[in-house]
Formats: C-alpha cells, sequence, structure tokens
C-alpha cells in the first residue's frame, strides 16, 4: 500500500483549487466536470471527491477563495474623502470599485457564472464579501446626495449601479465593442445621461492572471 504523505495531500489540494478556479472561471460551474479538473490537476478524480464530496462544494470554495482577495485601497478611499465637489465624488468612487474588482478578471467572470447558475444560493456568500465595498462606498457619497448634488434617492443604488457596469461590461465588450476602450466609456456614457460633467477617471486596466502555470507546493 502506497503511503501518501502529508505536503503530497497539500500539493494536490492546491492544484486542485488552482485548476478550478481558473476552469470555472472559463467555462462557468455547468461547463466543467470533476474529470477535467482531475486531469487538469493531475490527480485522480477520486482525489477530488475525498476534499470535496460534491462538485458544488468545490465550487464555492473556490468562489470564496477569490473573493476573499477582495480589498479596498487604502488611498482610493482617501481621494474619495478628499473630493470636494459631488462629480469628484462620484468619478474617485467609480475608480475605487474598479480597482477593487478589475485587478483579478476571474473573479469577474465567477461572480458573472454564479448568479447565473446559482442563483440565491451564493447571495450570502456575495454579501458577506462585496458588503463592505457597497457600504463604504456608499458612505461616502451620501452627504453629496443629502445636499441635493447626486440624483436619486438612495446612494446605494448608484454604487450596485457602478459595480453592474465593471463586472458586465466585459461580456458587452466583447460582443459590441471588440478591442475598444474599458469601462470608462460606458460610465462616461452615463453621466451624460444623467448631466454630471465629470473629470478624466483614472481607470485601473485589469490585470490578467495566467493560470497556465501550476502554482508551487
Amino acid at each position: 500500500m502506497t503511503t501518501i504523505s502529508n505536503s503530497e495531500r497539500a500539493g494536490a489540494g492546491a492544484r486542485i483549487l488552482y485548476t478550478a478556479a481558473g476552469l470555472f472561471a472559463k467555462f462557468g460551474y455547468n461547463g466543467v466536470s470533476t474529470r477535467d479538473i482531475a486531469s487538469g490537476a493531475s490527480v485522480n478524480e477520486v482525489t477530488i471527491y475525498r476534499h470535496y464530496p460534491r462538485k458544488r462544494d468545490l465550487y464555492l470554495t473556490v468562489l470564496n477563495q477569490e473573493l476573499q482577495q477582495v480589498k479596498l485601497r487604502g488611498d482610493l478611499l482617501a481621494r474619495m474623502a478628499e473630493a470636494t465637489e459631488a462629480r469628484t465624488a462620484l468619478v474617485r468612487a467609480f475608480e475605487l470599485i474598479g480597482a477593487t474588482l478589475m485587478h483579478n478578471p476571474d473573479l469577474l467572470r465567477l461572480v458573472q457564472f454564479s448568479t447565473l447558475e446559482l442563483g440565491e444560493e451564493i447571495d450570502p456568500l456575495l454579501r458577506n464579501h462585496l458588503g463592505q465595498l457597497v457600504e463604504v462606498v456608499a458612505h461616502y457619497l451620501e452627504p453629496w446626495a443629502k445636499k441635493g448634488k447626486l440624483r436619486g434617492s438612495s446612494t446605494k443604488a448608484v454604487v450596485l449601479a457602478l459595480i453592474a457596469m465593471v463586472v458586465n461590461f466585459g461580456s458587452l465588450q466583447r460582443l459590441f465593442l471588440a478591442g475598444g476602450p474599458g469601462p470608462e466609456l460606458m460610465f462616461s456614457a452615463l453621466t451624460d445621461f444623467w448631466d454630471i460633467p465629470i473629470e478624466k477617471a483614472n481607470f485601473p486596466a485589469a490585470q490578467v492572471q495566467d493560470r497556465s502555470e501550476k502554482p508551487v507546493g
């Protein structure tokens, strides 16, 4: 009987998570089988079920792991706090949301697939990890709404609209604006519709994660 060391078990577990994250982000929950993951991670399919009794358990673990990387940048929070005009605060809110979510394209795709394929089941997980982003940005926009400088009765609704732009722009750009500008174009169009003059947003470029190489360990 072959003895499997703790380091080998840990290595297999890391490869399973890493491979699953890349495949789920590319093909969604329904588009990936445990056999696909086992092949990509160089493990036996039975090994996956030792770690995760159901494919859904593995998917939720991957989503939770990716969401744990969501961090609010203190420098961009400070820029929002220092805004002296509503339009500046709105632009800086957009910058903060973009920097928070676009650094990991896999996360955006996982969120899209999750809401479509798993529905309300993953709502608590998304609220837990993204709730701080919504609450904090809404808090900084609230003074401008109270002064009547931002249209709409709910700053949270404004924040959700900005998040929706960031999350969904990639697929829309691929369909209709191949090779065109990023989400700042949609943001600019929206502010034009709201008749809000804005400064140019310093919107961050997405940092593409290369999952072609396996993690060390």
